[in-house]
């Protein structure tokens, strides 16, 4: 890890504005500072806290959302929540999968993409409901899920 990213992990560790200061909340602040919690992190987050590196470890793998690794360039989320599943969002992940290559969420091996499955991306109303970077789309069929993805790796091939 080079320099500039240990000091993104110190500021993100060290300089968090709210009141009380907790191994989740430092967590966090590391992962909105570089994208992902790498093993470095957690030894600056059990060091500020005064933890153990596997109280960090604990917590860290406690929550799904967590990334251990460097994100890649585009997130694309599926709703499967009970509006988005009644209205199709099974189809819907599988044309996903089907255009990243993948047989479940997870990221791409060229690292490309991340595909994950989200309880609730907040517009029931508009099911069955992707999200690429981001970018809510609603109403989705299998077809335009499937161009959708296509479109954004092709546009990020592009540049």
């Amino acid at each position: 890890m080079d320099d500039a990213a240990r000091d993104l992990i110190d500021a993100a560790v060290n300089n968090q504005p709210q009141s009380t200061v907790t191994v989740l909340s430092s967590l966090l602040a590391v992962e909105d500072a570089i994208g992902y919690i790498p093993p470095e992190a957690v030894e600056a987050v059990a060091t500020r806290m005064d933890a153990t590196i596997n109280d960090v470890w604990a917590v860290a793998t406690f929550y799904p959302n967590f990334r251990f690794e460097p994100p890649t360039e585009h997130r694309i989320e599926v709703c499967w929540g009970p509006s988005c599943h009644v209205m199709g969002a099974t189809a819907i992940i599988a044309a996903a999968q089907d255009a990243l290559g993948l047989s479940d969420e997870g990221d791409t091996p060229d690292g490309r993409a991340t595909l994950r499955y989200n309880t609730c991306l907040g517009a029931c109303a508009h099911a069955p409901v992707m999200a690429i970077d981001h970018h809510l789309a609603g109403r989705i069929t299998p077809n335009n899920a499937r161009d959708r993805i296509a479109a954004t790796l092709a546009a990020e091939a592009a540049h």
